[in-house]
């Protein structure tokens, strides 16, 4: 959720309660839907919200099953995941927790105390299944999975053909016994390695020695270090110059070319979707099931994925519930957050809320309804997957963007993640030894500053960093109030280092 600018103080102050930030956004009473029967929820790993041609790309049927998708339900200009890194963003949409208070703040377990949508699901009856990311979702609580396929029978997590046969297996099954399902469709795709890249060739050639790379491993995911047990087909190649190339990077020839290989794992993951969805359509079980598809976080390239940026957090979101949801419908005012998951779907299947959570339904957006508070969302990044700390908070708004970040300390500490592990990286250190405003950005990207401040109605990829704008001196007095009562209000362990680097400082 987001705070509009700025009403601020008054309404975070008067919205914090126990166990979350704020009192349940406020809308009419209305008459709820019939509960859904089942929960079909899809995840694609590591794609932009502007990767999906409904939210802009201007490839063509760069992914028509997710722009279908949108088409038959309701999409969110707002919509964004509460953490930018794989396995620590979906303990947010499994316990409806900011990190801090899950235990999960990076490749962690959720703490054994807190409970989660997939026990709860299974304790009411639900047959669950999972279809990869199995280590990422819950991963202690494995038990209460009834079906469950790794990324290694589906194709590396990337073969369509394997993600409608294990679908199709999975509901059939449920179907025959009659039963409430609850569904996990995690893709790979377009997670690195990208298709048909010189990453992609190498870790097929590593056979079991991946992890042997001590290189890949300090600036790498676990997982991607994994070797490749085949390489999936590549259904459609696009040229560099047929690429968008976003705002946050240069346009320089090696970027333009490690785009064009994820864009083709962009479109391989539309089409695992789209076999996903088929599935469901021939099981008979569509009608009566809630689908909800988003994307775990931003594309695997600097100033997305691993950050607080708006290219970090923004998702592209999707609900389809038939006969519920309105087809076509576009929600342009509320933020909702990933924290926010676990609450729509308890309350869109019928069943009690779970305790502790610091999001809340999503539900009455989804009738068409105005909800009060749904104005801001707080971010987090706290540890990467090579255990390397790096603290980042932000809020976001419909104009502006606030980020904090702890590590900052004047360029001693360098920022180290998995999109650095690519060609882009790599061909702007190369490029910043002649042109000073790559440079420029190279040096914001490694080092950073304590606190940015961004634009994003006029910037949204976050080029022009205004935290020492007169202009913007109360808009940022503001937003570190904001912080400090976020932080509070959640027993947040970096509140601290906010008050010592921040506000005693201004």
């Amino acid at each position: 959720m987001k705070l509009s600018s700025f009403s601020f103080p008054a309404a975070i102050l008067s919205g914090l309660c126990v166990f979350g930030l704020w009192l349940a956004p406020v809308q009419a009473e209305t008459s709820r839907p019939a509960p859904a029967k089942n929960f079909l929820f899809i995840s694609v790993d590591d794609m932009n919200w502007d990767s999906t041609g409904i939210f802009g790309c201007p490839i063509p049927d760069i992914t028509p099953n997710i722009d279908r998708l949108a088409s038959q339900g309701m999409r969110f200009e707002h919509s964004h995941v509460s953490i930018a890194i794989c396995q620590p963003t979906r303990a947010t949409w499994m316990t409806g927790r900011y990190p801090h208070r899950s235990g999960a703040l990076g490749f962690n377990k959720i703490d054994p105390g807190v409970p989660t949508l997939l026990e709860t699901l299974a304790d009411a009856g639900f047959q669950t299944g999972i279809l990869g990311k199995v280590e990422h979702v819950v991963p202690s609580r494995g038990e209460a999975w009834n079906f469950v396929r790794q990324a290694s029978e589906l194709g590396n997590g990337r073969d369509p053909k394997r993600y409608y046969e294990e679908s199709l297996a999975f509901l059939q099954e449920v179907k025959a016994e009659g039963k409430r399902f609850f569904l996990m469709a995690n893709t790979a795709d377009p997670h690195r390695p990208f298709a048909g890249s010189l990453q992609e060739r190498q870790k097929k050639k590593r056979g079991g020695k991946g992890n042997k790379n001590k290189k890949a491993a300090e600036a790498g995911e676990a997982e991607d270090l994994k070797p490749l047990d085949s390489l999936p087909a590549i259904p459609r190649a696009f040229s560099p110059a047929e690429v968008p190339v976003p705002g946050f990077l240069p346009d320089i020839p090696d970027v333009r070319q490690e785009l064009s290989e994820y864009f083709a794992s962009v479109h391989r993951a539309d089409l695992s979707v789209g076999e996903i969805l088929r599935a469901l359509d021939e099981s008979g079980l569509a009608d009566e099931t809630l689908v909800i598809f988003l994307s775990d976080h931003g594309m695997p390239l600097p100033f997305a994925k691993t950050n607080c940026y708006y290219n970090s957090t923004r998702t592209p979101w999707i609900v389809r519930w038939p006969g519920v949801v309105e087809a076509n419908a576009f929600d342009q005012k509320h933020f909702i957050s990933g924290i926010d998951i676990t609450p729509t779907a308890l309350e869109a299947l019928g069943l009690p809320p779970m305790e502790g959570v610091d999001g809340h339904s999503i539900l009455p957006v989804l009738l068409g309804q105005s909800a009060k508070g749904r104005d801001f969302v707080w971010t987090h990044i706290n540890s990467t997957a090579g255990k390397n700390n790096f603290p980042m908070r932000a809020i976001d708004t419909a104009k502006l963007g606030y980020i904090y970040n702890a590590w900052a300390n004047g360029g001693k500490t360098v920022f180290k993640n998995e999109s650095q592990s690519g060609l882009t990286m790599r061909a702007m250190q190369k490029a910043a030894a002649s042109d000073p405003g790559i440079a420029s950005r190279v040096d914001l990207f490694l080092h950073r500053m304590p606190e940015e401040l961004y634009d994003y109605e006029s910037d949204p990829a976050a080029l022009h960093n205004l935290i020492d704008d007169p202009a913007h001196a109360e808009d940022v007095k503001r937003f570190r109030e904001q912080m400090r009562s976020l932080m509070k209000a959640t027993d947040d362990p970096e509140l601290t280092s906010f008050e010592e680097n921040i506000l005693h400082l201004h």
